[in-house]
Order: structure tokens, then C-alpha cells, then sequence
């Protein structure tokens, strides 16, 4: 890992792995522009952004001026949501059965009474779907019976009154569904719905498409450690926390990080210095997934990562965040926390103190954009500054370097299943 002891970087790679979400990527870039400006004009320096440059294939360019350095930083988004699109197009029976069988893995296997033991949050937020899509069919349900009763009343001698009143009350639920199921921008139970069963449909483990599309992510972040960077900056967002978690501890086992041989080239010697590798997870959900019985997966990766020296690892969240395990130690709440655990560094972006009394109204209650806070503007800034570590003169390792963990971080084992055997 490159270390001179100051931790200056002029040239950063980044890679933004989103969560489940099924939008251009051309998304996170208007996201980056916008807030970016918002929080230069906030703290004071200077940030702009240029096409991607080749050999990035989604992403931006960003050249900024801060601290009294200019720093360059290629940003790329790893895409997945080809893969999400796949997992959310199916029809509305189906999706009531994903909310049957969603229900009884986290019930019968005992998770969802153990995450209820984390953070109340993020369970309410995975049984919303379940409570919006019931009251979606009642409501369907009683339009369609409202419907045949008035039917009935206007035709008592037609000969096949209860035969129509029942077609007119299936036609009145199919339609109601199906409006909601259109305005679903609006409600999202169909989009978290999806979310939830993508995850446990296959009680933790990845499905092989997905598996497959991380092992191309790796040979990316790979690439990277190659070439002639400061930085390679790994981001997780959400349910990207728990990729990224898994592409790094195979690469790092596979030793295809030159961190993990730079000894080979002194300093002094004339030998390239290999990039510094951090990794940053933002909003992390990573106990939906390893409180499966079938994560075994993640549940080694999580265990391998938190020892290695090759790189940083922070972990941002924020008890405002009521989607995210906030300052749980995922690791630690998975029960898999090793003698020599070094990771991650638990830190809360605390928005009631970092966002104005008057920003934080705005935006208390509106949950799904509380969980992008992490890469939007704050204008009461603390030590968390997305642009200052994307585009900042300094390593994530530097930058925090000596700033304890949040006290209120909770490493409590409370998860039933704690195997890592494949």
C-alpha cells in the first residue's frame, strides 16, 4: 500500500458500487454535479466534472481544488441494475407470492426477530412492502365487492347477476393492482418488495448472474491497482455495501492487490508504489443479508476483511437513516468478529447535526432520500464529506486517521446463524 506518511493524492480511482436499484447511472452523475456544487459553494473550494475519460465506462472525471491541492479523480459506477430490472419484472401474482415466501424465510428462519434486536428501522422499512401490498389488495378487494353489490342491485332478475358481479368484481381488483402497481414511484412496495426477495430467494447466497457480474467488478478494481493511481476507492452504497465486501476479500485472496507484495519495490528504488486501497460502506444493510442461513459467503468475507492490513476500511451511517443497520459493526452483529479484527472504523454521519434544523425538517420524513444522504450536500458539515474523500488531496486512511469510533456503535453477536463453511 503506498504510504509516504502523508497521504496526499493527486490522482484517485473511484468505484461506486449502488445498491439495488434499477436506473441509468447516469443518475449517480447528475447526483455527484448537483451536490458537489452545492457543497464546494458550502465549504469553500472548487470542484467540476468532465466526461469519463477511456477506459471508464460509466462514469465522470472530476478535477477539484482543495486544501491548497489539486487533485484528479476518475469516478466509475459498476453496474448491476440490468440485473435488478431482471429481478422486478414480474407480474403481480408473482409478486404476492415473493411477499409470501419473502415473509416466511426471515419468520421461519428466526432473522427478522433478531434484526428487530439491531435497529427497529430498516425491519419496518422491509415490512412495509408486505403491509402496503396487503392493503393494496384489500383495497382492490372492497372496490370490486362495492362494485358486484351495486350491480346486483340494479339488475335482481337478470339471469346471471352473480356470475357477472363476480367478473365485474375480479375485473375491479385486476384494475385496482394495476394502478397501483403504475404509481408504484409514488408508494414503492413493489420496488422494496423485490429488493427484499431478491435477497431471499436465495436465503444469502448471490444468485450465479449476480456472482458472475462481481467477479467482472473485481477484474476492474484489479486493473486499477495496476495502474498509476494514488487511491483506488471502493464505495459501497446499501446492498453495494455487501458486494463490495465479497469482491474485495476475493481479490484480496487471490493476492491480485499489488498492496499485498509492494515490499517488493523499496522506496527508494526506483520501483513503482502501488496505490493505497480504501474501501468506504455507506447505509449499509449488511445483517438483511447475513442473518440468512445460506451467507455463509459473506459471512467469511465479512470475518477475512475486517483483518487485513492491505487496506482502510470506513463505515458510515446514520442513526436519521431508517433503511440502513445504523452504527452497527457488521461484522461484529453477525457474530463473526475474529480475535484480530482491525475493521471497519463505525462512524455516524449524524445528520440532526450535520444538515441545519431547517434542512433536517425537509427532509426527516422522507426516508428513501434520507438513504442517498451519504452522497449529497451537507450544509452543517462534520468530519464526513463525500467530496472532500472522492475528490480531496487526502487517503481515506489520512483523513481519518485517529478519529476513535462512534461511541454509540453497536457490536453486539446477535445472529443466529454463524457458520462460514461453504
Amino acid at each position: 500500500m503506498r504510504d509516504d506518511g502523508s497521504g496526499q493524492v493527486r490522482k484517485r480511482r473511484v468505484f461506486y458500487i449502488p445498491g439495488y436499484d434499477p436506473v441509468h447511472p447516469r443518475r449517480y452523475r447528475e447526483i455527484y454535479r448537483k451536490e458537489g456544487a452545492d457543497q464546494a459553494a458550502i465549504s469553500g473550494y472548487d470542484i467540476a466534472l468532465e466526461p469519463r475519460r477511456a477506459g471508464s465506462r460509466y462514469g465522470w472525471h472530476v478535477r477539484s481544488a482543495q486544501e491548497g491541492a489539486r487533485v484528479e479523480a476518475d469516478i466509475e459506477v459498476l453496474v448491476w441494475s440490468d440485473i435488478v430490472r431482471a429481478s422486478m419484472g414480474v407480474s403481480i401474482p408473482a409478486t404476492y407470492a415473493q411477499l409470501i415466501g419473502t415473509a416466511a424465510r426471515y419468520i421461519v428462519s428466526g432473522a427478522l426477530f433478531r434484526l428487530m434486536r439491531l435497529r427497529k428501522g430498516p425491519v419496518v422499512a422491509a415490512l412495509y412492502p408486505i403491509l402496503a401490498l396487503i392493503v393494496q389488495a384489500l383495497i382492490g378487494v372492497a372496490i370490486g365487492a362495492l362494485g358486484a353489490a351495486l350491480l346486483l342491485v340494479a339488475l335482481p332478475e337478470f339471469a346471471f347477476d352473480r356470475l357477472v358481479a363476480l367478473i365485474l368484481a375480479a375485473t375491479l381488483l385486476t384494475l385496482s393492482l394495476r394502478w397501483f402497481r403504475r404509481h408504484d414511484r409514488k408508494y414503492l412496495a413493489y420496488y422494496l418488495m423485490h429488493d427484499y426477495a431478491f435477497t431471499a430467494r436465495w436465503g444469502g447466497a448471490n444468485p450465479p448472474e449476480l456472482e458472475a457480474r462481481m467477479a467482472e467488478f473485481g477484474d476492474r478494481i484489479a486493473q486499477a491497482m495496476e495502474e498509476d493511481w494514488d487511491e483506488v476507492l471502493v464505495i459501497g452504497h446499501s446492498s453495494g455495501a455487501h458486494l463490495a465486501i465479497s469482491i474485495l476479500a476475493d481479490l484480496l485472496r487471490a493476492g491480485r492487490t499489488p498492496s499485498s507484495s509492494w515490499q517488493k519495490y523499496p522506496r527508494g528504488s526506483g520501483g513503482r508504489q502501488p496505490p493505497a486501497l480504501s474501501f468506504l460502506s455507506l447505509g449499509h444493510v449488511v445483517p438483511m443479508v447475513s442473518f440468512l442461513p445460506r451467507a455463509t459467503r459473506l459471512r467469511a468475507d465479512l470475518a477475512y476483511l475486517s483483518t487485513r492490513p492491505e487496506l482502510f476500511w470506513l463505515d458510515v451511517t446514520a442513526p436519521g437513516d431508517g433503511c440502513a443497520f445504523a452504527l452497527c459493526d457488521p461484522v461484529a452483529v453477525s457474530g463473526v468478529a475474529p480475535e484480530g479484527q482491525i475493521h471497519p472504523l463505525i462512524v455516524s454521519a449524524a445528520f440532526t447535526q450535520t444538515l441545519s434544523p431547517a434542512r433536517w425538517k425537509e427532509l426527516r420524513w422522507r426516508f428513501f432520500r434520507l438513504h442517498f444522504q451519504y452522497l449529497c450536500a451537507f450544509d452543517r458539515v462534520g468530519d464526513y464529506d463525500y467530496f472532500r474523500i472522492t475528490a480531496g488531496p487526502l487517503t481515506l486512511a489520512q483523513r481519518f486517521a485517529g478519529r476513535p469510533p462512534s461511541k454509540s456503535r453497536i457490536t453486539t453477536p446477535v445472529n443466529r446463524f454463524t457458520s462460514t463453511a461453504a
